[in-house]
């Protein structure tokens, strides 16, 4: 058996492999080769995945370094939670773990469980709502969805905000079979779809609209503590029209993992700032988002409804700074943690086991 610890003493790691130790030194060089060689295979079976092609399963290794000889001896498999474990004191970034944890995902083939689908769906709507008041749990939705029940005591808009976003969910994934272009009107199409029973006509001083048809406003809005303003109405078609613009020019040009998640970040973190509309401008942004992601066929991130103070502080930073990075931090620590609790409940749920009743 082998047995596998790691410490850390001045920078240097210590790996003790059937008695015999060998030194990791923390150069700059050698931790370079190092993190280079584990996730070279990771990134591999990744791609190829995304690709559409069927991954083949790599075990994660590590080189060590010959304490004498000063050089990188061998590599050894370690298990899933070694290798995480032994990259994160090896320093790898948030980027190369989230690529390990997609790796393990599809490995175990979490997402072709059967139903696995449906039921994500049902919980990126419930926390999508959730992050606009509602207080459905993942049960109550799953109950209003399959069984047409609703919850007792919890008001009706939050049951028309989960059905109208679902139907809108589903028209963003047969669109994004066709890969169908982002456009103001595509976009107003979303909208539409999860205001449709929920929007209403307003008469302003800025004409009239109906916001249950994804209608741009025609009035100002405000939001959040302090009255925080958005653009003035007029301002709203040309600036949507230059984002739709931007997003189709750099979908042909997005080729790596994370660039593709990262444009689908910076999709929802624009369009939210723009809010075209009098309702409904976050989950669009959030739809938006996940419609990138499919027609890039990424797993659709989930922006976890007990985060929602983080995720507004992280939209609001980026808006005052007019810099998208605290945005982008957030989204990505959001994708690791959706990751890891998916490879957790998957995991825990194979183990589990239990006692006949009688």
């Amino acid at each position: 058996m082998v047995y596998l610890s790691f410490f850390e003493k001045k920078r240097r790691k210590v790996c003790r492999y059937e008695k015999k130790s060998y030194l990791c030194n923390r150069n700059r060089e050698t931790n370079n080769v190092s993190r280079d060689a584990q996730m070279a295979e990771s990134v591999d079976a990744l791609v190829s995945n995304t690709s559409g092609f069927t991954s083949i399963p790599v075990r994660p290794r590590v080189w060590v370094r010959n304490k004498e000889a000063g050089k990188v001896l061998m590599l050894f498999p370690l298990s899933f939670y070694t290798y995480l474990l032994c990259s994160l004191l090896m320093g790898t970034d948030i980027w190369q773990e989230i690529e390990v944890l997609n790796q393990e995902f599809v490995r175990l083939g979490i997402s072709q469980s059967v139903d696995y689908e449906k039921y994500y769906l049902y919980s990126l709507i419930t926390h999508s709502t959730a992050i606009e008041g509602s207080t459905l749990t993942e049960l109550d939705t799953q109950l209003l969805f399959d069984e047409g029940v609703t919850a007792k005591g919890k008001p009706l808009v939050y049951h028309l905000m989960n059905e109208d976003l679902k139907k809108a969910y589903e028209l963003a994934k047969e669109e994004s079979a066709q890969n169908a272009e982002i456009t103001p009107v595509f976009l107003q199409k979303l909208n539409a779809a999860l205001m449709r029973t929920t929007g209403s006509v307003y008469n302003v001083m800025g004409g009239s609209f109906d916001s249950s048809k994804g209608e741009f406003r025609l009035c100002g809005v405000t939001a959040g503590v302090g009255g925080c303003s958005y653009m003035s109405y007029p301002k709203v078609p040309a600036k949507v029209e230059e984002l739709c613009s931007i997003l189709r020019e750099k979908q042909k040009n997005m080729e790596t993992f994370r660039e593709r998640y990262e444009l689908s970040f910076n999709a929802h973190l624009n369009l939210v700032t723009v809010h075209p509309w009098v309702d409904g401008n976050g989950r669009t942004a959030r739809l938006l988002m996940n419609y990138i992601q499919f027609c890039h066929h990424l797993f659709p991130t989930k922006i976890f409804k007990e985060d929602r103070g983080d995720y507004i502080l992280s939209l609001r930073q980026s808006q005052e700074d007019e810099n998208s990075q605290p945005f982008l931090d957030f989204m990505a620590a959001q994708l690791k943690k959706l990751f890891a609790s998916e490879i957790e409940k998957y995991n825990t749920g194979r183990k589990k086991g239990f006692n006949l009743m009688f």
